[in-house]
């Protein structure tokens, strides 16, 4: 293939773009959650301030770039065939790891994906060389590979992580224990002193962070450097009476400036300093390039890459094409939103809707430190106790799970916190020239303020470390899957690059493609029109209505159900079968989350209408009962007819349609009543009642003689008995919820 590189470089160019796109839905929590989880600002207004902080970020970006062409590998060791194929093989895994993560909606580090791809793909070239070499062995490892770089980037990530939860909660704990969750009169007072306090150390980390390495920190460097006591100290006395001149004019919260100024400046940090993680790459490619064209294109197997050893300032040309798709991006990426609801979701101050599951580890740290508190709570004074009790006193607002999707998550003085304990940490570690992530700052900066917050409560806490776990065990499987996923990579181009690039990259869109339109059809999810729906009424007429529409549902459904299984069963289709467990899993969790309403419920009763509440949580509980007899019925007809046991008998199938045929005429009758409301009628249904047990005792009367003259098969025996009974108790929880509905609605009728 005639200049095959030219065509790779063509290939990297577009793949810089796919990869700015998925790197900026990933990071854009960074900057965006403080500002989105409070509320603070108006959606419009936080666009528009992280665009300015991105764009000025990408466009004065500038001499970042040698992570990407010496910070991980020796260039001198490898020649310019060895180093295209390193670059294409991480900028194809480095899109596909970070896409993967944005669908999850999972936040994860560009960086740490960025460098261990480099060090995955340059270690299995050094090996492959090594492996050609007469006179190398593994030992020579180590002159191709900057051990020492990938030693520092894992000791800051377990640094980070530690140093800024424990930071974050301290400040948060104090900083609520001088505001308390009743802060607007305190703010009035001494907001001028937190304001001054807070954009200090923002507009400092914006120096130090967000400028250091731009064309115009060479001008800035002699005044900033060996005086930042003086900096900082005149930038507080500055900002609090600015702050104060802001709070007696306009009357507002300088909390509102602190946010709106933090989020520019995390983004303008983000921009100016992470762009390598995503151009970093391809501006390497194109300078090699660059290099051997000038050299005359020879042998590229020949001419080695020490080139790469100098530094070369990023093209201005391109950091403003950069910054342009990062802007882009951020507006209308959808990705973006989700890795940022899943932060929001953690850090939430009221009862939400959990994403995760707790897991025995989230159990242990939660049971553990429960026990610590009560510990520690037993030595400190009571005195003491009562004034940190009544500063972390929550407002009296109750609301519902669905309710806190719309509400803010946290207040500022959270937000504010968040973006100054971030900012001041990430300074102090470039100050330091360690390592550091801004993902992994800023995400551990928010769990410790949530948890100083007391927003892991007792009802949450298992479902937020829980989470929270799961976040960073994805932060160590970015770094490993980089690591293995490019090296294989990089193995398989170098095996043959004509045939393996076109193949890779055709999976690389096919990929792409598909998690889009999965994460797509995800979110055009919404409540389906079966789904049952939790009590909005407040008195016991509007709930008896509201019960109405879903005891017809769940109706209906049992009937779809339990239909559905026995003729899976008579067909032995596990994939049927297996549908309907899925369906009577949907309606528990349904029913289940009901329940978890009922608190809210009963709190927005009238005062007249509390005795309904006995009505609705009694309706729940025949639910409940009507879901966990078909759970059972339909997972006994799943184990039978998956563990490959005898099929059923033709009589006992003909008796189980037969039974299917009179309960689905039952079910049908009082749908019917339901959805015309004919509740009149309700008792004729209850009258068919032993009707219904007669038909079933009688089956088990057939079976048992069965059993005794022609049955062989146990299996078969133990399953038909069991969903005869198990059909009993569905009729008998079905019953007894149409018994409850009746007499209810006849005390109504009566008072009237």
């Amino acid at each position: 293939m005639d200049n095959i590189y030219l065509l790779m470089l063509i290939a990297l160019v577009i793949l810089a773009v796919a990869d700015i796109i998925v790197g900026v839905s990933n990071d854009a929590i960074n900057f965006l959650n403080s500002a989105v989880g409070s509320k603070a600002l108006p959606m419009r207004t936080i666009m528009i301030v992280a665009s300015l902080g991105i764009f000025i970020g990408a466009v004065y970006s500038s001499g970042l770039m040698e992570v990407a062409r010496k910070g991980i590998f020796v260039p001198a060791e490898f020649n310019f065939d060895e180093i295209m194929i390193i670059f294409m093989a991480v900028m194809i895994t480095d899109i596909l790891l970070l896409d993967f993560f944005n669908t999850l909606g999972l936040p994860t580090s560009t960086t740490v994906s960025i460098v261990f791809n480099l060090l995955g793909a340059a270690i299995v070239m050094s090996l492959i060389k090594i492996s050609a070499s007469s006179t190398e062995s593994l030992a020579d490892l180590a002159n191709y590979i900057n051990t020492s770089k990938a030693l520092e980037i894992i000791s800051g990530i377990l640094l980070s992580v530690v140093i800024a939860f424990t930071v974050g909660a301290i400040v948060q704990w104090i900083s609520r224990l001088l505001f308390s969750f009743h802060y607007e009169k305190r703010i009035k007072n001494f907001g001028a002193i937190f304001g001054g306090v807070a954009l200090t150390a923002i507009l400092y980390f914006i120096f130090m962070k967000g400028l250091k390495g731009t064309p115009y920190y060479g001008d800035m460097k002699s005044v900033v450097e060996g005086n930042e006591l003086f900096i900082i100290g005149g930038g507080f006395v500055v900002f609090t009476l600015l702050s104060y001149l802001f709070q007696k004019t306009t009357k507002k919260s300088i909390l509102l400036i602190v946010i709106a100024v933090g989020t520019f400046g995390l983004a303008l940090a983000f921009s100016g300093n992470d762009l390598v993680n995503f151009i970093g790459v391809p501006m390497a490619a194109y300078h090699s390039y660059e290099a051997w064209t000038a050299a005359g294109s020879g042998d590229p197997t020949l001419f080695t890459m020490e080139i790469l050893e100098s530094k070369m300032p990023a093209e201005p040309f391109l950091l403003f094409i950069a910054g342009g798709i990062m802007v882009m991006t951020l507006w209308f990426s959808k990705k973006a939103k989700t890795v940022a609801e899943t932060e929001i979701g953690l850090s939430r101050q009221s009862e939400t809707h959990e994403k995760f599951k707790p897991n025995m580890l989230s159990r242990g740290i939660v049971k553990g430190s429960t026990q610590l508190s009560k510990y520690f709570g037993g030595i400190v004074p009571a005195t003491v106790k009562r004034h940190v009790a009544r500063n972390f006193t929550k407002p009296d607002v109750i609301i519902t799970k669905d309710q806190s999707i719309d509400a803010p998550a946290f207040d500022m003085i959270r937000a504010s916190v968040n973006l100054m304990v971030a900012g001041v940490l990430i300074s102090i570690a470039t100050s330091m020239k360690l390592p550091l992530s801004t993902t992994y700052v800023t995400f551990m900066v928010a769990m410790g303020t949530s948890l100083a917050d007391k927003a892991w409560g007792r009802e949450s806490a298992v479902y937020r470390v829980a989470g929270v776990l799961n976040v960073i065990g994805g932060w160590f499987f970015t770094a490993f899957g980089a690591l293995v996923a490019a090296g294989t990579v990089t193995f398989l181009i170098k095996w043959n690059k004509e045939v393996m690039i076109p193949i890779l990259l055709l999976i690389t869109v096919a990929l792409l493609v598909r998690n889009y339109i999965s994460h797509k059809n995800k979110s055009k999810q919404t409540i389906a029109p079966d789904a049952l729906q939790k009590s909005a009424s407040k008195t016991v007429q509007g709930i008896i209505e509201e019960s109405a529409d879903n005891i017809s549902n769940v109706v209906s459904r049992t009937n779809k159900i339990y239909s559905a299984v026995l003729k899976g069963l008579a067909k032995e289709n596990t994939k049927s079968l297996l549908k309907s467990r899925k369906g009577v899993e949907k309606l528990d969790a349904e029913i289940e989350e009901m329940r978890d309403h009922i608190f809210y419920f009963i709190k927005n009763l009238d005062e007249t209408s509390v005795r309904g509440s006995s009505f609705y949580i009694t309706v729940l509980a025949y639910l409940t009962d009507i879901a966990q007899s078909l759970d059972y019925i339909s997972k006994k007809s799943y184990k039978h007819v998956n563990n490959n046991h005898k099929a059923l008998r033709f009589n006992q199938i003909k008796d189980l349609q037969e039974i299917d045929a009179k309960f689905e005429h039952l079910l049908n009758d009082i749908r019917t009543i339901f959805d015309n409301r004919e509740f009149e009628k309700l008792g004729d249904v209850l009258v068919r009642k032993h009707g219904a047990y007669d038909d079933i005792s009688a089956m088990i009367q057939k079976q048992i003689q069965r059993t005794r003259t022609e049955e062989s098969s146990p299996k078969n025996t133990t399953l038909y008995f069991n969903l005869l009974m198990e059909t009993k108790d569905l009729v008998t929880a079905l019953m007894n919820l149409i018994e409850e509905y009746h007499n209810s609605y006849n005390n109504k009728i009566a008072e009237k």
